[in-house]
């Protein structure tokens, strides 16, 4: 089918099976738009978002009974996958076709076709339920980006003594700051998950942060405490504690640069919350925990 720019000429053509590629933010708008009167009945939609459960709660709710809805998310892009798919991940779910149809054989052969396709590019076909599918890539996804957002605030350089972890963590800044933040954005309003990895994610750097100040405190007292020292007059502990207290605020710099990464990110997804246009439902569901890391 030749490229057609106007949503009328296109659907007027009578497509088998539409893929909607929008970002996440726009996809209920463009779904509006679409002239869903001119597809044919038979017509299969499938989306390609980064998050499952909102597509799929949106088309069963707007589409027609009798189209066929897949939700898919081929979890690569230009930069992962750019040379070949060969053993990315390409979740899906058939969430329904209408094999009561007279047509019903002829319908499910379509999707198989078209899932073939992926399959055929050597791609790890993964059948996944769209709730289990963002219950997991809060995990991962969400939390990929956070941690390359996060970093990307400290301005890493590479250095001439790099190891293979730290170009890493710099390939993991590069690839996250690449997308758009309406991506990452997106991952965090449409996922009911990603405010709790959001906030595990920022304990776990606060535990992190407590062990190492601790045991930093310990090892400074008894290098500069002697048990000797001790024994002999408490009046030389106040003196040198506070010197240790110093000590430890200058190693604890280089810590509060994550957290304030961390904090940063946070601030730029509650900005975005605040201001967002045609989400308000969702935005109020979540106003309570957004209220609470804005006060951190």
């Amino acid at each position: 089918m030749s490229n057609r720019r106007d949503q009328y000429d296109f659907c007027e053509q009578h497509p088998d099976i539409v893929i909607l590629v929008t970002s996440i933010l726009s996809t209920e708008t463009v779904l509006a738009k679409l002239p869903l009167a001119s597809l044919k009945r038979s017509t299969c939609i499938v989306d390609v978002l980064s998050v499952k459960v909102f597509p799929k709660q949106l088309l069963l709710a707007k589409l027609p009974e009798h189209f066929d809805i897949v939700c898919t998310h081929p979890m690569f892009g230009v930069n992962s996958g750019g040379a070949s798919w060969k053993g990315l991940n390409f979740q899906y779910e058939v969430v329904r076709v209408n094999k009561d149809a007279r047509d019903g054989d002829t319908r499910m052969a379509r999707v198989q076709q078209f899932l073939k396709f992926f399959a055929d590019e050597q791609c790890n076909m993964v059948d996944m339920t769209c709730e289990d599918h963002d219950f997991l890539s809060a995990s991962s996804q969400f939390i990929t980006h956070t941690v390359g957002r996060t970093l990307g605030t400290m301005h890493l350089q590479p250095t001439p003594i790099d190891t293979k972890g730290y170009q890493a963590l710099l390939e993991l800044v590069r690839q996250t700051n690449t997308d758009s933040f309406d991506l990452y954005y997106g991952l965090f309003l449409y996922n009911q998950n990603a405010t709790d990895e959001l906030e595990r994610l920022e304990r776990g750097l606060e535990r992190v942060k407590k062990s190492l100040l601790s045991k930093l405190h310990d090892i400074a007292r008894e290098e500069m405490f002697p048990a000797s020292m001790i024994k002999k007059s408490n009046e030389p502990l106040k003196l040198v504690e506070g010197l240790a207290t110093s000590n430890l605020a200058a190693q604890a710099s280089h810590t509060r640069q994550a957290v304030t990464g961390l904090v940063d990110v946070q601030q730029d997804i509650i900005k975005s919350c605040y201001t967002c246009g045609g989400s308000g439902r969702v935005v109020h569901a979540r106003r309570g925990a957004l209220e609470v890391a804005l006060s951190v």
